[in-house]
């Protein structure tokens, strides 16, 4: 882990406060750029919508007044679309530079938003299950699902949402690489945690979210705890 993921006061980037003794990080990343450029802010669509609306008028056009009139009225759409591809591209580049996910051997931690960045512990009792979707590059999207009492607010979550989930959101990993190696670990991490959940005499569980610091296949990772 190199010097650049610390803060000044020592803390872990990405880490609402120093990590407790005893505690192990299993795993750190963030976004594919293209994961959240093309599934996230779906570019694709975007740039077909363009294309499509540039043709219609060149055809338009054409039979008006000619292929130079065609791209008179085509040329201005495509190179807006152009510039709302380059803005997408932009804000995709931000949200895989300031989003932080990391995964420790008792919770997920989320550290997300690119105005008002936000920090999510989710401690792995509080996780009901994890499910896996697969891309063919290899990146992947792993929600997670929490009990019914626990929520986030959809919009405070998205991109970093399961899509369409709005009554009850689920955190989500989003388009983050080697998706089924990191699927690996979290499995067993939160199995781990809940033998132990069962194992050890009843006690107040702690909170399964905590705003911190401001500044394919699918498959399912791990059984609903016992409670």
């Amino acid at each position: 882990m190199s010097e650049s993921e610390f803060l000044p006061e020592g803390t872990l980037r990405g880490m609402p406060g120093p990590l407790p003794a005893g505690e192990r990080i299993l795993w750190r990343g963030a976004p594919t750029l293209s994961g959240v450029l093309l599934r996230a802010f779906h570019a694709r669509l975007v740039m077909l919508w363009f294309a499509a609306t540039a043709t219609v008028l060149a055809l338009g056009a054409a039979a008006s007044g000619g292929p130079m009139q065609a791209l008179a009225v085509a040329g201005p759409t495509l190179l807006i679309g152009l510039g709302a591809l380059g803005l997408l591209t932009f804000l995709a580049w931000l949200v895989h530079r300031t989003t932080v996910y990391t995964l420790t051997d008792r919770r997920m931690v989320l550290h997300v938003g690119i105005a008002l960045p936000i920090t999510l512990n989710l401690p792995l009792v509080q996780i009901v299950s994890a499910d896996l979707r697969l891309f063919a590059d290899g990146s992947g999207d792993i929600p997670l699902r929490l009990p019914p009492g626990e929520r986030v607010a959809y919009l405070h979550l998205w991109p970093h949402a399961r899509p369409w989930r709005v009554s009850r959101p689920e955190p989500m990993l989003r388009s983050i690489p080697e998706a089924r190696s990191v699927a690996a670990l979290l499995a067993p991490a939160l199995a781990a945690q809940v033998k132990g959940t069962i194992d050890r005499p009843a006690r107040a569980s702690e909170p399964a979210i905590l705003t911190g610091r401001t500044g394919a296949a699918p498959g399912r990772l791990a059984p609903a705890a016992a409670r």
